[in-house]
């Protein structure tokens, strides 16, 4: 009966569920099986023939689940039930089944197996989202926004400034995503305690063999496991990934509130309902539940690193923690992925609002520009930092800023109405704000041409 929301369909993508569920982690390592008993073949250890037939048998047509189970729930080993059930399948020739292997060689492999394909779709999501990022970037590289430091009030900027910001964010993780994966795709064959004592004379041989036909690389060292700090590692960026994920989701909610109005997550005006007693409600639901499942995402840390810890060459503290976190980690960033991907493709932006926004503070907001302008005409930065803080109050209490500055007798000895005019421009303060975005936009899309080429 399925009791998660993962379970249910609720959470995830249906390509990453598959990779976790039972039956493609039973194919995953019943592969690990048969190349191990190719392995043995290829360096003479078993027959060829034998090896063949185990081989054929690594289906789970052949290999039931039901009846891994069957045999799991009378001796209460689930591999031990997977290598009886494949020595059925394989006739006689599965006397040379798990030949010289320890449980984790199976389980530890398998579960490389499974992420070499999970990243592979991560990576797919990233790219799909940096994609995304950049249209919306180039789009809205001139669209003028308020800057908000504090939640007050700033300087103006451009949404497409704030955009390739997170891109480049989103790039630092894909370039996370390579250099963890070098270390975290790794299977081994090294029996009980690592020694590879049960493997005999050809161990080494046997492993890397294993290891090329399954497309891993091998533990350059082991205990009866792989050790933890390489799952570590990916959990604690996969929670990276999604705290950059609820900062973005953070900032559409902020901005999404009616008295901000300026961004909106998709709403299906014809048919999404946003509450249950108030029509009018059109919440940023996907967004808050990009951010509740960062919050799941981040819990799952923890374990994560107290598995790096294990009694001598291995106890089984890591193995119930793991059967949660990884399969969760690995489901949940794909799905905030693939949300952010539509929230950003499908948002709302209103223009309109941004501009009428900058003009709350009827220009203090300008109030830097207008002390560049000074110091310009020779007042020393500190004191015309002074007049405009002393400036800026006494706009807040009565008038328009441009108001208070053509009666300031210092400020009109400095400067020509068309002067103030022209500090008080939020479009001509924007600095490099488009030249950056223009950069990001460049060195990013050449980076995607860099890893088209290396694919």
């Amino acid at each position: 009966m399925p009791i998660l929301p993962i379970d249910t369909g609720r959470y995830g993508t249906p390509e990453m569920r598959r990779i976790f569920e039972e039956e493609n982690r039973l194919q995953e390592m019943l592969q690990a099986e048969a190349a191990l008993a190719w392995a043995h073949a290829q360096v003479g250890d078993i027959p060829q023939e034998d090896a063949q037939r185990i081989l054929d048998a690594v289906t789970t047509k052949q290999v039931k689940l039901a009846r891994v189970k069957e045999i799991e729930s009378q001796i209460k080993h689930d591999v031990m039930a997977i290598v009886q059930a494949l020595s059925e399948a394989a006739g006689t020739s599965g006397a040379y089944v798990h030949l010289g292997a320890t449980s984790s060689d199976i389980l530890d492999t398998a579960t490389a197996l499974q992420l070499k394909e999970a990243t592979v779709l991560l990576e797919q999501r990233m790219n799909n989202f940096e994609k995304t990022l950049l249209n919306q970037a180039e789009l809205h590289k001139r669209t003028i926004m308020i800057g908000r430091t504090h939640g007050q009030h700033a300087l103006p900027i451009t949404f497409g400034f704030k955009l390739a910001v997170w891109t480049r964010e989103n790039a630092r993780h894909i370039q996370r995503l390579h250099q963890c994966s070098e270390r975290l795709l790794v299977g081994k064959m090294s029996g009980a305690v690592g020694t590879q004592a049960g493997l005999g004379p050809n161990a080494i041989k046997i492993q890397e063999l294993v290891m090329k036909r399954l497309g891993l690389k091998a533990a350059d060292i082991s205990t009866q496991i792989v050790q933890r700090d390489i799952h570590a590692e990916l959990i604690s960026f996969l929670a990276l990934v999604a705290s950059s994920l609820d900062k973005f989701a953070t900032e559409i909610r902020e901005l999404q509130r009616p008295e901000i109005g300026e961004l909106a997550e998709p709403f299906e005006r014809g048919r999404q309902v946003g509450s249950s007693t108030m029509p009018h409600k059109q919440n940023p639901e996907i967004c808050e539940r990009i951010c509740g499942l960062a919050k799941v995402m981040h819990g799952l840390v923890v374990p994560a690193l107290e598995d790096v810890s294990t009694w001598h060459e291995r106890d089984l503290t890591q193995s119930s923690a793991e059967r949660f976190i990884i399969p969760q980690a690995c489901i949940l960033l794909d799905y905030m992925l693939n949300l952010m991907n539509n929230v950003l493709a499908g948002l709302w932006v209103n223009e309109e609002r941004m501009r009428k926004n900058i003009d709350l503070t009827q220009g203090r907001t300008m109030s830097e520009a207008v002390m560049i302008a000074l110091v310009e005409k020779g007042m020393p930065r500190q004191e015309a930092h002074e007049l405009l803080r002393t400036l800026t109050i006494q706009s807040k209490a009565k008038k328009p800023f441009k108001e208070t500055l053509l009666e300031n007798k210092t400020i009109h000895a400095k400067l020509s109405e068309k002067e103030i005019d022209r500090a008080l421009n939020p479009s001509g303060y924007l600095g490099t704000a488009v030249g950056q975005v223009e950069i990001v936009v460049k060195k990013t899309r050449r980076e995607r041409q860099i890893r088209e080429l290396s694919d």
